[in-house]
């Protein structure tokens, strides 16, 4: 598949790395064109045949665009983009107030719904938000591959995440719609809040065994 990744931080570069590593052709869209072209020699590092191409942001992009960019930001991408009308946008965010440590949406609410209010001409999947960068790059945690949990309203739009999740060497896991998507932010916010305690150097991750 051809996939488009808006952003050059950790987790561009985890989820890059898994994808070029399954044979996917990745399309960087950078704010910054150096650190653009230093992710994209990253991952052909991680597959010397892989394709990899690094655009401005705003331009046009491949039919998956997974954000990654903090929640924040979503506002932005979508006004760069147009709204994303008619792509699969896969929101890997954890909408977390770091002042507080808590999840910003209200409770019954999930970021990924608000999401898909802003991209209400996209169809939006939730994947990724519990697995951490360290962990993508690497590929598994202690010999096992890594569970990613997919959420969303369009059965097409998830079908097609969770294959490019299998063809990159992890499970997907359908947990159901959008709204599940709340407890998948809140999974990723205890996540990050157990980071010290567990002491794993955030190489944690949450699977499902048996």
């Amino acid at each position: 598949m051809n996939v488009s990744i808006i952003g050059t931080g950790n987790m561009a570069k985890g989820i890059g790395t898994r994808l070029v590593s399954g044979g996917h052709s990745v399309t960087i869209h950078a704010q910054d064109e150096a650190k653009g072209k230093e992710l994209a020699e990253l991952l052909k590092k991680v597959n010397n045949t892989a394709v990899v191409s690094v655009v401005p942001v705003g331009t046009d992009s491949d039919e998956i665009v997974i954000v990654a960019t903090p929640y924040a930001e979503i506002v932005n991408v979508g006004k760069e983009y147009n709204g994303l009308t008619g792509k699969v946008v896969v929101d890997i965010t954890n909408p977390v107030d770091f002042n507080t440590f808590q999840l910003i949406p209200e409770a019954g609410q999930s970021g990924a719904q608000e999401v898909a209010k802003i991209l209400s001409e996209a169809n939006v999947v939730k994947a990724f938000n519990t697995t951490l960068a360290g962990t993508l790059e690497a590929g598994e945690v202690e010999g096992k591959e890594l569970d990613v949990f997919i959420a969303s309203d369009d059965d097409e739009a998830k079908a097609k995440v969770s294959e490019l999740v299998k063809t990159s060497g992890m499970r997907p896991v359908d947990v159901g719609t959008l709204s599940e998507a709340r407890h998948l932010e809140g999974f990723g916010l205890i996540q990050m809040k157990i980071q010290d305690q567990i002491g794993t150097g955030w190489m944690s991750a949450l699977k499902f065994l048996g």
